[in-house]
């Protein structure tokens, strides 16, 4: 099906002098939400985490009593007995969890930075849980890129220069490269807009498009993300009922792009939009949605519930753990050459978690390849997953295209975005409104 088409026209590269899109908020209480008087009103009242509760549901926090694996961005804790009931002295997996999971990236709602563009919003509490979560994910595959998998952070001063450089880039100011004012400006053509709370789909293409606009401003020696993206969607004949796909081919390219013609392959991040359901996860998706975690380059979900994203980070049995982006933290800035910053704000030890048949059926996967052993080790699994998903897989493999496309667009070369009904996006409530079709909406 055709349908719940969303069709944006970018420049090559934004600007500051790009004309706002029109503000399309999901929710307005009041006034705008991110205006001063919001926030401080919500700010104040500490009612945030209240209304995140009633979204999500009250936060179960940590480890349930159950000795099953928990996977972890595709690595595997496993829980003895005796953890489980709270005695850790016969094995430390309890222990190796709680370490790595503090050690992954938590961007969460700030306070008090300067104001976004032309705007006077100086906060982004109650609408920009997407784009924190969507931080949280692209910060975690910078981790893994310049630190590797088995990096946790050090319990002592001074810390890892790269680590200090990453969490610069997430700074919220417009002279860190990822910072939410710089996010939204590249996002304007998808319908980013400071107090407006978007989807997955348009999130992955306004990291495409922040990612192009900055390979064009930086040598290749010097890219604040030194890896290609890939945004994967579905088929380009646009038919209802299909999957998106991995190209191979198209992954090669993007990677060529990359490296600007110097480089058969280079490191990949791909990202995942998907719709899984009308109102909740169709259950026959969710064995496969689990799955992915197992996979080494799993950067996990970014996902929650509507109007609540957060970041999914790991499962145990039925339950996905996630990090929470909707505490509020004054804003802080971080150097990139300070190793002895203070950084506990960037962590939590908290573990929240939410059944998995509960999240928000409008998610993004990311997965992140280091080179193409890497990449051809993430194809075998993903295919395999496809085969063994009963009918029902997130996304399948394939070399080729089986109708020629024309990539320049979708590489963002000629300046614009594609004309193609497959970078559609679906909107939640079109897709309440259109019960009787499929729980399937191809992006």
């Amino acid at each position: 099906m055709k349908g719940f088409r969303e069709k944006a026209g970018a420049s090559k590269c934004f600007s500051k002098s790009t004309p706002d899109t029109p503000n399309r908020s999901l929710a307005s209480v009041g006034s705008e939400p991110g205006s001063s008087e919001t926030v401080k009103r919500l700010v104040t009242a500490g009612s945030m985490r209240r209304i995140h509760e009633r979204v999500l549901g009250p936060s179960r926090t940590g480890i349930s009593s159950s000795t099953s694996d928990i996977w972890l961005l595709g690595v595997c804790h496993k829980i003895a007995q005796d953890e489980a009931l709270g005695d850790a002295a016969g094995n430390n997996g309890l222990a190796e969890f709680n370490q790595d999971f503090s050690s992954r990236i938590l961007i969460s709602y700030r306070k008090g930075f300067d104001p976004i563009g032309d705007s006077k919003i100086t906060s982004d509490v109650g609408w920009g849980c997407m784009l924190r979560s969507s931080q949280m994910l692209v910060a975690q595959a910078l981790l893994f890129h310049r630190l590797g998998r088995p990096w946790r952070k050090p319990l002592q001063k001074p810390f890892d220069c790269e680590y200090v450089e990453i969490l610069h880039l997430f700074g919220d100011s417009e002279t860190s490269p990822f910072s939410i004012h710089n996010l939204l400006q590249a996002g304007k053509a998808y319908g980013l807009a400071a107090g407006s709370w978007v989807g997955p789909y348009a999130m992955c293409r306004s990291w495409e498009a922040l990612a192009r606009c900055q390979r064009a401003e930086t040598g290749l020696g010097c890219q604040s993300l030194p890896m290609a993206i890939y945004v994967v969607s579905g088929d380009e004949d646009g038919e209802r009922g299909g999957a998106p796909v991995v190209c191979i081919d198209d992954a090669s390219r993007h990677c060529s792009v990359f490296s600007k013609g110097q480089a058969d392959w280079a490191p990949i991040l791909l990202l995942v939009p998907l719709v899984l359901g009308l109102e909740k996860v169709n259950p026959r998706y969710i064995p496969t949605l689990r799955l992915t975690f197992t996979f080494p380059q799993s950067l996990g979900i970014v996902g929650g519930k509507p109007g609540a994203s957060t970041y999914i980070v790991g499962v145990q049995e039925e339950s996905a753990i996630y990090l929470d982006p909707h505490d509020v933290q004054p804003v802080i800035y971080i150097g990139k050459d300070d190793l002895e910053a203070d950084t506990s704000t960037y962590h939590s030890d908290v573990i929240r978690h939410i059944h998995l048949d509960s999240i928000d059926p409008s998610l993004a996967i990311g997965f992140y390849c280091r080179d193409k052993d890497d990449f051809d080790d993430f194809c075998a699994r993903a295919s395999k997953l496809a085969e063994e998903s009963n009918g029902a897989p997130l996304f399948t493999v394939t070399q080729t295209h089986k109708k020629p496309v024309n990539h320049s667009d979708a590489l963002g070369e000629t300046g614009g975005v594609p004309e193609d009904d497959s970078l559609g996006v679906m909107s939640m409530n079109d897709a309440v409104g259109n019960a009787h079709e499929d729980d399937w909406q191809l992006l």
